[in-house]
């Protein structure tokens, strides 16, 4: 069907809408089709993958290492490579940072082959072993499907990025079927406003996404954990503990991340990087083979009371049997998680960090009760639940979002007998980390850069705004090399009383404000006295750069008083921003954020 004929169907199709279908409504029923879609997304992921895996290492023997670790995994990033570069042929990045990108800077408009380069991509690095999440992709690929329908419906800036919130709640219920912790995702982490107009969609959207995917996989693909002791209120001052323990795990995630990321950076060389990357990778699968694919199956394994399985294929199994190696193999997993994770990333593969910051926080609470057991000083610790727990201390710390994990784990385990530790473990994990990071590590280089939106609304309409859209450009400029004389004429055509003096390059060279020259100006005597008498210097605080944030004008603003500052481009004159046109366009995006 050509183009032009499926553009005039779907603007029939609007027409329609608007006179017989109310808005509030036409958007939940929208959410509920991105849920739906959501789900099947998800349904394909978890199945490829599990698929994938299971072909892949139903041979390994329990008892030896198998040298197939070392290599699954450069497969599988090659091959994610291979396809990003010559069959999707666009950058690679998805995930959470980016969605953010995209809301703050884009207007939401995400690109479409997310949807799929999401999956396909994700498939083959997990699949095959990279030691990755699955949440990041999937969510990826459900906030564009609700971008996509907020273009091809053609929603205005509030309804599109409602529309991704859903796709990221539809996404996220459907890969854990957990439909409350998924709508609290989109609220705490893509800082989505807690209105009835949003809360409403996002409920629909996540609960049709977990129904769907409820439907579609098999139970043993979904990820749910079973609890078989229940809390004991003396246990509260070891989960507390554990809070300071997860928080100071979830610093460390966060830290080594972004120290190997920019270490992988590095290499300006592509492949030098994937190489290095994948052999390092390898070698770490080889040595632990925990470290394989997502890990959930290593939390399973714990839960259900086998962790000596953790030590299948490596070359601890024989020392399974010996406690302290068997806690020291467990700071082993603990430390090399994140790199796993981050080099698997840095090499070119697709994925998040999602499941490995959970599985991390999964093992530091086991390791955590083992290791008070072990010392047999004090009753009993339930293992199983402290897992549990630890994995919502760290989740909750390293994405900044704590309520998202203790209502993760509580759905995951089927109901709220721990909601107490998941609370007390998650909010000391939290204020722990908050210490030392005031941004998560999502959100800790678009803060950085500006870029962030967050629930402050006068915040976050700065940072949805642009210097280049409120440039004033009818300020008129002058040569250097003109008279006196010559600029009474570009005066006479003025409306405003300040001139940017620029060259043929269109480099500025300073400002002429009329107050200097109006004595002047009448007096014909003075017509050949040239320009660059009557030019000043503006100081760099009166200075803007088209990459300025919009905080940094509006600060600029408040220090030097004035009403007008200019825009430069590396020393190129672009124009001025003047603190009316500011105002304006400052009003008119707060009410389109904020329109019920």
């Amino acid at each position: 069907m050509p183009m032009s004929t499926i553009k005039n169907l779907i603007g029939k199709f609007l027409v329609w809408r608007s006179r017989n279908i109310n808005d509030r409504y036409f958007i939940i029923l929208i959410s509920a089709a991105i849920g739906f879609l959501s789900g099947v997304a998800a349904y394909l992921l978890k199945s490829s993958v599990f698929y994938i895996e299971k072909i892949l290492t139903s041979s390994f023997r329990t008892q030896e290492q198998n040298y197939w670790y070392v290599v699954l995994p450069a497969i599988g990033i090659l091959l994610t490579v291979l396809l990003i570069k010559y069959i999707i042929r666009d950058d690679t990045q998805h995930g959470i940072p980016r969605i953010l990108y995209v809301i703050s800077r884009l207007g939401g408009k995400m690109k479409q082959h997310k949807i799929y380069s999401s999956l396909f991509g994700s498939s083959l690095t997990a699949g095959f072993g990279g030691s990755i999440g699955l949440e990041a992709p999937i969510i990826s690929a459900g906030s564009s499907i609700g971008s996509g329908l907020g273009q091809i419906l053609r929603l205005d800036y509030k309804s599109t990025i409602l529309l991704i919130g859903c796709g990221a709640a539809g996404a996220m219920a459907s890969i854990f079927t957990t439909p409350i912790a998924a709508v609290i995702f989109s609220l705490e982490v893509l800082m989505l406003d807690l209105t009835i107009s949003s809360i409403i969609p996002l409920l629909m959207a996540s609960a049709t996404g977990a129904i769907t995917t409820k439907i579609l996989l098999a139970e043993k693909i979904l990820v749910h954990f079973k609890i078989s002791e229940p809390f004991a209120v003396a246990d509260v001052p070891f989960f507390l503990l554990l809070g300071i323990l997860t928080g100071f795990v979830s610093l460390y995630f966060n830290r080594a991340t972004h120290f190997i990321t920019d270490r992988m950076e590095a290499f300006t060389n592509r492949s030098v990087r994937i190489l290095v990357g994948v052999s390092i990778l390898g070698l770490l699968i080889f040595l632990f083979p925990a470290l394989y694919g997502e890990g959930y199956d290593a939390i399973r394994m714990i839960i259900s009371g086998n962790p000596g399985h953790l030590l299948e294929n490596s070359f601890f199994y024989t020392f399974r049997d010996n406690t302290w190696l068997f806690l020291l193999f467990l700071l082993f997993l603990i430390v090399f998680k994140v790199i796993a994770t981050t080099l698997t990333l840095e090499s070119g593969g697709v994925g998040g960090i999602f499941a490995p910051s959970a599985v991390t926080g999964g093992f530091a609470g086991f390791a955590f009760a083992r290791f008070i057991n072990d010392l047999n000083f004090t009753r009993h610790l339930s293992e199983a639940n402290f897992t549990l727990v630890g994995m919502a201390g760290v989740l909750g710390a390293v994405l900044h979002a704590p309520l998202t994990a203790i209502f993760l784990i509580a759905e995951m385990t089927n109901g709220y007998e721990l909601i107490v530790p998941l609370m007390v473990t998650s909010t000391v994990s939290f204020v722990t980390i908050k210490t030392f990071d005031p941004h998560s590590i999502f959100t800790k280089k678009l803060a950085e850069r500006g870029e962030l939106l967050t629930h402050h609304k006068d915040q976050a309409v700065l940072t949805l705004l642009n210097v280049r859209d409120v440039i004033d450009k009818d300020i008129l400029t002058i040569n250097p090399n003109a008279t006196l004389g010559e600029f009474t004429s570009v005066i006479a055509k003025s409306k405003r009383n300040l001139f940017a003096v620029v060259d043929k390059e269109k480099n500025f060279l300073g400002m002429i404000v009329l107050d200097n020259v109006r004595e002047d100006m009448f007096n014909r005597d003075k017509y050949g006295v040239p320009v660059t008498n009557y030019i000043f210097q503006p100081s760099a605080r009166e200075k803007v750069s088209l990459d300025d944030s919009m905080e940094t004008v509006m600060e600029k603003f408040k220090e030097t008083g004035n009403y007008n500052l200019v825009v430069l481009n590396k020393g190129k004159y672009v124009g001025f921003v003047s603190r009316a046109n500011v105002f304006n366009a400052y009003r008119q995006t707060l009410i389109d954020v904020s329109h019920e």
